[in-house]
């Protein structure tokens, strides 16, 4: 069963995505990362600049490399090749996300972020997934 990791209270959203994407693909995993198209472009502008030594290889669901490329950019209706982690940047549930290995949830720290993220919470705990909470604060 898929097991569904929330990290709460990120101060910066996109750089923790970032330094999480790095992390999967020096484990030799693959991630699909969803969100809306604005948190996907700004997100794949990030991972092109956090760190100028490093390079994260990744690119959108429609190119033609996705299913050879280990990092892989989706909105949440779409389905991407990969399945062993999902990286969660949009406000809904990702709609194949029961086919991954792995759903990790990033949540900032605004009322917003933070009240979608407890709706998306109760979906996964009232399914029987197995849940986690790393709190980022301070």
């Amino acid at each position: 069963m898929t097991r569904v990791d929330f990290h709460t209270h990120v101060a910066n959203r996109l750089q923790y995505a970032c330094r999480f994407a790095r992390k999967v693909y020096g484990a030799g995993q693959t991630l699909v990362v969803v969100g809306e198209l604005d948190v996907l472009r700004a997100f794949d502008q990030t991972l092109w600049t956090f760190s100028p030594l490093e390079f994260v290889p990744h690119c959108f669901t429609g190119d033609a490399l996705a299913a050879k490329t280990p990092v892989v950019l989706a909105a949440p209706h779409e389905e991407a090749q990969h399945h062993q982690v999902l990286l969660n940047l949009a406000a809904s549930i990702p709609t194949h996300f029961a086919r991954f290995e792995r759903v990790v949830e990033i949540v900032g720290d605004s009322p917003q972020d933070l009240a979608g993220a407890r709706e998306r919470y109760r979906f996964y705990r009232d399914r029987g997934y197995t849940l986690n909470n790393y709190d980022q604060r301070g």
